[in-house]
């Protein structure tokens, strides 16, 4: 699990680095700026350590966690300064990564704490996409996941493999990590094909 928790922090920095980002864009000081990359990096896992009673919640015991986000802030708004030299186009692809592993541990704390896997699946999902949420809402901005981008969806079909495999008694290792491949494959397909879900659209008659 080692390898999993690095991956954590590596997908809290990226989730950390989109609210910075988008503070940038709405001309935030820097604590608003840091405010905004926690609520993005912690805040799904946060709420759903809460509606599970796991508390003190994950960063409360351990501080890593705000200490990657406070380190990753700075040299965010140092860096952006000089665009030329990031690699934007792998932001989205590590935003994926991160995302596959915050549904699969989403998943795995929730059935610690109860046996329902339609409630774990809501968890990882909730883990993945929850700090989003709370971001895109603190800027006043419809959350992507209720937009037509395949995103939410990605977390669901993983969830749902995950719980799936271990229904039919696989490995609980193995179980996790196919949950994840599936959530990393299907969102980095929709990254690379432009994929999307149809809008729902009243149709005017008159």
């Amino acid at each position: 699990m080692n390898l999993l928790y690095s991956i954590d922090l590596f997908g809290t920095a990226i989730f950390a680095i989109s609210g910075v980002l988008l503070a940038g864009r709405l001309r935030m000081d820097p604590f608003g700026v840091i405010v905004l990359a926690a609520v993005t990096a912690i805040g799904g896992g946060t709420i759903r350590d809460m509606m599970l009673g796991a508390t003190p919640v994950f960063w409360i015991r351990n501080t890593s966690y705000i200490w990657v986000i406070i380190i990753t802030s700075l040299a965010t708004m140092l860096i952006v300064r000089r665009p030329k030299r990031i690699a934007w186009y792998l932001l989205p692809v590590c935003d994926a990564i991160g995302l596959a592993a915050f549904v699969g541990i989403g998943v795995e704390k929730a059935l610690t704490y109860q046996d329902s896997y339609m409630i774990a699946v809501m968890m990882g999902v909730l883990t993945g996409c929850g700090g989003g949420i709370l971001r895109d809402i603190l800027a006043r901005e419809i959350p992507m996941v209720l937009r037509s981008e395949v995103y939410a969806t990605a977390c669901i079909v993983g969830g749902c493999v995950h719980t799936g495999l271990l229904y039919l008694g696989v490995a609980n290792s193995h179980a996790l990590l196919g949950g994840i491949a599936v959530t990393l494959f299907i969102r980095l397909a929709s990254i690379r094909w432009h994929l999307s879900l149809p809008t729902f659209a009243l149709i005017n008659r008159q």
